[in-house]
């Protein structure tokens, strides 16, 4: 699919968090919305706007940019659709994957961008040495936090994110995407005993 809805430019554009309307099948609108039908994907927006928009702020903590990330992933839904596989697990699951990947590279450019901003200005004014060491540390741990957590699977690695980065309860993170709360607690111990492997961090 390689056009949104004639009717905008983007995803149908309801406030975040618009009334869903009564348990409707997200799995058939998704279906629907791959063979190109809008009104379907209205439906689903309306459906789901809301955790949607509520977990890309837990995460994006800038309103104006989680509403920006947001309608991000209602057009990365518009084009991938015919991708869901309802075997493999939920609807809702899968928004909510999509969601918080497209969340969390939000946050890893801002950060990114931020660097760059900062390495500027470090390399245009004098700046004391021991800030300097402290920042230089800092980046390092950072650096080596992200590529453990691509070590892990990427069940594990959405549930540790949640709950580390997005500061999400066990409880939370089970009901954003759609697990049962042993599974959920499952995965983020299983996570978080590989990082601490990969990290060389002692039991």
């Amino acid at each position: 699919m390689d056009r949104m809805p004639a009717a905008s430019s983007g995803p149908p554009t309801p406030a975040p968090g618009g009334a869903a309307a009564a348990a409707p099948d997200l799995a058939e609108l998704l279906r629907r919305s791959a063979r190109g039908d809008e009104h379907a994907f209205a439906r689903l927006y309306d459906a789901t706007s809301r955790r949607i928009y509520g977990l890309v702020l837990r995460i994006v903590r800038d309103p104006a940019m989680s509403e920006e990330v947001s309608q991000e992933v209602y057009l990365d839904v518009w084009r991938t659709s015919a991708r869901f596989d309802a075997t493999k697990g939920s609807a809702l699951s899968w928004l909510m994957t999509i969601a918080h990947r497209a969340a969390v590279d939000r946050v890893r450019s801002s950060e990114a961008s931020r660097r760059r901003d900062d390495a500027h200005a470090a390399s245009t004014h004098d700046v004391a040495f021991d800030g300097t060491a402290e920042a230089a540390h800092i980046s390092l741990e950072s650096q080596r936090v992200r590529k453990a957590l691509e070590t892990l699977t990427e069940a594990q690695r959405s549930a540790v994110e949640l709950a580390y980065l997005g500061g999400y309860t066990h409880t939370e993170v089970a009901r954003l995407l759609d697990l049962p709360l042993g599974t959920a607690k499952t995965r983020i111990r299983d996570g978080l005993i590989r990082l601490r492997d990969t990290l060389g961090v002692p039991a």
